[in-house]
């Protein structure tokens, strides 16, 4: 069965006009069982973590102690882009919840899914573009610390950089950090993943899909992944309102197809964060980040 982590806590409340699509969660979940695509049981949902140890894994204490207190300093906050409170740092403590729980998930069914998270903007100090703390980076590297994996790859397919995840696996030689992304687009000073791929503005389908079938088979011949994190967001379409490429939401449903049914041929599990996605009608964004479930259900179960 395909599992999918979900907390109502995920749609957090904002300011009126703020640019992030907080209400996607929850609208996600329910086009889901709407559609039959999911029901009730596929979701389950996380827990508050008690024990902090995978996050100050990954994360500097005192960083990750001010966020708790609410004690970051201002201009620390400022590069996050939401307002510092107890229930959004809860909120981001469940989702790191739910990666690390729908990574077991995955590795018991061959594929489990995050409706929020690939919070990748995360450092190992400090937060920002909307992400305080790395889930699928605290969830891999809980893997390696279990010894439940032994060589892990992150592919992030989302329109930005993963700058905080190449930050935090940079001399990790056992994860593989992955990047395909717009190369005129925020981080404006990128980090350096063990694979970068910067594409053109307005890059289409045919091209950004003849890139990633070229490069993605070649990294699982070359690295021999036992475990795969994907960051699926939808930021990629034409339409984005932060996105700087040209896919079409047929191209963005492409790329899912394609990603997840080379982690099945290869038998390799994979745990999916959704990431981001600002197109400005929500259905749109909707509808693109349902194709991903669609497609793990069609293929998986």
């Amino acid at each position: 069965m395909l599992k999918i982590a979900y907390h109502p806590i995920y749609n957090h409340p904002l300011p009126k006009g703020h640019r992030f699509p907080m209400e996607k969660y929850e609208l996600l979940k329910l086009q889901l069982i709407y559609e039959g695509t999911a029901t009730e049981e596929n979701f389950f949902e996380p827990e508050l973590l008690q024990n902090h140890k995978p996050i100050l894994a990954v994360h500097d204490a005192e960083y990750f102690y001010d966020l708790l207190n609410i004690t970051l300093n201002h201009q620390a906050a400022l590069k996050i882009g939401f307002l510092l409170s107890e229930r959004l740092i809860a909120r981001e403590i469940c989702i790191v919840s739910g990666t690390l729980k729908a990574t077991e998930y995955a590795l018991k069914h061959g594929i489990a899914m995050n409706i929020a998270g690939g919070t990748h903007h995360a450092y190992s100090t400090h937060g920002e573009g909307f992400c305080m703390l790395n889930d699928q980076a605290i969830a891999a590297k809980h893997l390696l610390h279990e010894q439940i994996a032994k060589q892990i790859l992150i592919v992030d397919l989302d329109v930005h950089q993963g700058n905080g995840t190449a930050e935090i696996f940079q001399n990790e030689s056992r994860v593989f950090t992955f990047s395909m992304h717009a190369k005129n687009n925020y981080p404006f000073q990128k980090e350096q993943s063990d694979l970068d791929i910067e594409l053109d503005d307005n890059t289409n389908d045919h091209t950004y899909l003849e890139i990633l079938k070229t490069t993605l088979p070649q990294l699982i011949t070359e690295h021999q992944p036992d475990f795969i994190f994907y960051q699926c967001g939808v930021d990629i379409i034409a339409s984005d309102k932060l996105g700087k490429l040209g896919l079409s939401i047929a191209g963005c449903k492409a790329r899912d197809r394609f990603v997840l049914e080379t982690c099945k041929t290869h038998a390799i599990p994979v745990m999916c964060s959704m990431g981001g996605g600002y197109a400005p009608e929500i259905k749109t964004i909707i509808e693109a980040h349902s194709n991903t479930y669609r497609i793990a259900q069609e293929l998986y179960f």
